[in-house]
């Protein structure tokens, strides 16, 4: 195991950075990113991250993944969310028919977003599928090029059953313009991710517009498409969280700094402070390092094996939920120490505290057991 784990600030460039956190504000006001913030992306082709290589994506390893997009995540929640999820998106790319993969990733600003929820049907046809239904929360939406929506198979009307005698469900990729987008997002935090719903009628897509997400069905041989999508996502959603609490600590060391200075605290007080905000940095710094190992040492299985065992995986899943725990503790512990500078909705620091309390609501991190 590492004897350091570096800050996050250590994996990205710092005129992105500024670029990325001098937007936020008017990105905020606009309900999704800021055309500064997706140059940087573009640029970085950070939304291709996942993608495979042969269609010009980055096609990047596991552990370099998680660090950056910690970074991301660091400099700014409502980036790194999109980043995230649409580059997650970005790995369905590895499933996809070629001749639909080809077509997508070879636009420079190609992003996919979507949904999880099966909210909707496809019905089979003669020529493929036709589909109807509405999804929520699709990060990203605005600035999309094409939508992934998971359907609820139908053939003349039925469910259909899959081999566990469970309704089938299965994953679509859709052109942006065949997509109706939907305002719905209105929560305290991660505002400019444009989040918002999508719907989609009567829409006829041919058979290869479907994909399953399994090893078995990866249409790229590689450890990237051969890795369970379950921690895949716990470890990138996990960073997320650690990522905006250590901007959020970050702030919270400057406010704490000039606390100390004022003579209406006492010594003790102020030692307190000092030591409180140490004691988080000391334990989410030691989470972090034992979450990095454990996504490495499933990453080297995989490069080497045809599957990540099972004990690898749960580390994983664990490692995973204690950090985004701990980022959600250890932020909830300094906030009441930093003032109402922390509650003003036009600062750095409550931003990340609503960018936080916002993204750990998500359902696969609620849970430590």
């Amino acid at each position: 195991m590492e004897n350091v784990v570096l800050h996050p600030s250590a994996f990205i460039d710092k005129t992105d950075v500024n670029a990325i956190r001098n937007a936020a504000p008017e990105a905020e006001q606009m309900g999704m990113l800021h055309p500064e913030q997706l140059k940087v992306i573009y640029r970085q082709s950070w939304f291709k991250l996942l993608a495979p290589q042969i269609y010009s994506g980055l096609q990047i390893t596991l552990p370099n993944l998680v660090r950056l997009q910690e970074a991301i995540s660091w400099t700014d929640g409502s980036t790194g969310w999109v980043v995230t999820l649409c580059s997650g998106a970005g790995w369905f790319g590895g499933f996809l028919s070629p001749a639909i993969a080809q077509q997508a990733f070879k636009d420079p600003e190609v992003c996919l977003a979507g949904s999880g929820a099966a909210s909707g049907t496809a019905e089979i046809t003669e020529n493929g599928y036709v589909i109807n239904g509405t999804w929520k929360y699709a990060s990203g939406a605005h600035h999309a090029t094409h939508i992934t929506a998971n359907c609820i198979i139908k053939k003349d009307g039925e469910t259909v059953s899959d081999s566990n005698g469970e309704p089938l469900i299965l994953p679509f990729i859709v052109d942006k313009k065949d997509v109706s987008l939907l305002p719905a997002w209105k929560y305290i935090g991660m505002v400019a991710t444009g989040s918002d719903a999508f719907e989609i009628k009567n829409l006829e897509v041919p058979s290869n517009r479907q994909f399953k997400i399994d090893p078995l069905a990866a249409i790229v041989d590689a450890p990237l498409y051969r890795y369970p999508f379950l921690q895949l996502a716990e470890a990138t959603l996990a960073v997320n969280l650690s990522g905006i609490a250590l901007h959020f600590i970050d702030e919270c060391e400057a406010i704490f700094h000039e606390k100390t200075k004022q003579p209406r605290l006492t010594n003790a007080q102020k030692v307190f402070l000092i030591d409180e905000l140490a004691g988080i940095k000391t334990a989410m710094n030691a989470q972090r390092k034992r979450f990095y190992e454990a996504v490495k040492q499933s990453w080297d299985a995989i490069e080497n094996n045809p599957v990540v065992p099972e004990d690898l995986l749960a580390m994983v899943s664990k490692a995973s939920r204690k950090l985004a725990l701990m980022a959600r503790e250890g932020v909830d512990k300094l906030y009441p120490l930093c003032g109402l500078t922390a509650a003003s909705t036009n600062t750095a620091i409550n931003m990340a505290w609503r960018d936080l309390h916002t993204a750990s609501q998500h359902s696969l991190l609620t849970f430590t057991i």
